[in-house]
């Protein structure tokens, strides 16, 4: 089996220390593909929050790679008595379909996928958007704004507006070289996009292909220019580069179904799928961790008034204990 490039992109830009657990059936002779799996996991850990085993962090799903049920329920198997043995406070596997196992204590089903099935051309894409959605993407080119894509050399830029928006979202900012090391591991199969307006970035968004999927992991854009419509320009771009590239689904990422990111993800025509985060838990509860959890209302308050050269240097602390 290759190597998982979120397992690498991830270990490396946040320091997290990498574990896998697989099945190979050619091993043993078998040559039932099916036989095989693999689950891919990275130690959490921070004195603020506690010890984590997750497959994978930052990403919307992983978890385990085989569609056995008995390979799968074999893999987390060897999973939990990894978590027992590391003596982590939970091994939380974020699934897109429910897998049967007595560890498992606890499941959140609180968010959906969101996912766009592509076709074969750009202009079947646009006619297939409804007439406001257009409308917004043509205010964007008439505002003046402009669209650029790029790798390393736009990291930068990227940041900047990254950064600003978590800050604006009370939330701890990761470091820049997370996506340094992203685009890194990917090579060629991740990009940025990054819209300008009179040369000052303004919006901005990683990519990501695999496989027949392009996936949006980060999309940021800063809320004094939301009249220029940059955010609609900014994603058309990213669905036509979709398409260019061959891919044929869009992966919006995770949404709470009737929020104003589920709404604005299913404006572009994107559906809801399933995302079954499943935990064993050894201490603690799920929700000690938890972004939305109401003990943390005051401190995301309290961040969305700090200077955000400030978040760019105690955020990444933070945020790499988090799961």
């Amino acid at each position: 089996m290759e190597d998982c490039p979120w397992q690498q992109a991830l270990s490396r830009g946040l320091g997290y220390i990498p574990y896998s657990v697989a099945i190979d059936a050619s091993a043993n002779d078998d040559t039932d593909e099916s036989s095989s799996g693999r689950l891919p996991l990275l130690l959490v850990s921070s004195r603020l929050f506690g010890k984590f085993l997750v497959s994978l962090p930052y990403v919307n799903s992983a978890g385990v790679e085989t569609e056995n049920d008995e390979v799968a329920r074999r893999l987390i198997d060897a999973a939990v008595a990894l978590a027992d043995e590391l003596g982590v406070d939970h091994l939380q596997l974020r699934h897109e379909r429910e897998i049967e196992h007595p560890a498992f204590h606890e499941t959140i089903r609180s968010k959906v996928l969101m996912r766009l099935p592509l076709p074969s051309s750009t202009e079947e894409l646009w006619k297939s958007f409804k007439p406001k959605v257009r409308n917004q993407v043509r205010k964007g080119k008439k505002s003046g704004v402009t669209v650029h894509w790029g790798r390393h050399e736009l990291l930068g830029e990227f940041y900047h507006v990254f950064a600003h928006n978590m800050r604006d979202l009370g939330t701890p900012v990761y470091p820049r070289r997370l996506f340094a090391s992203i685009l890194d591991a990917f090579d060629t199969h991740a990009e940025l996009c990054v819209c300008r307006l009179e040369d000052r970035p303004i919006a901005a968004a990683l990519l990501v292909h695999t496989g027949d999927r392009t996936e949006v992991p980060s999309a940021s854009s800063l809320r004094r220019y939301n009249s220029t419509n940059a955010n609609m320009l900014m994603y058309w771009h990213l669905l036509q580069r979709a398409v260019e590239r061959g891919s044929r689904e869009f992966d919006f990422g995770r949404s709470t179904e009737g929020s104003n990111t589920f709404r604005f993800k299913k404006q572009w025509g994107a559906q809801p799928h399933p995302s079954v985060w499943q935990f064993y838990l050894r201490k603690g509860s799920v929700s000690d961790t938890r972004p939305d959890s109401p003990k943390y209302r005051m401190a995301i308050r309290t961040w969305q008034k700090l200077p955000v050269w400030l978040t760019k240097i105690i955020g990444p602390q933070i945020v790499r204990g988090i799961p």
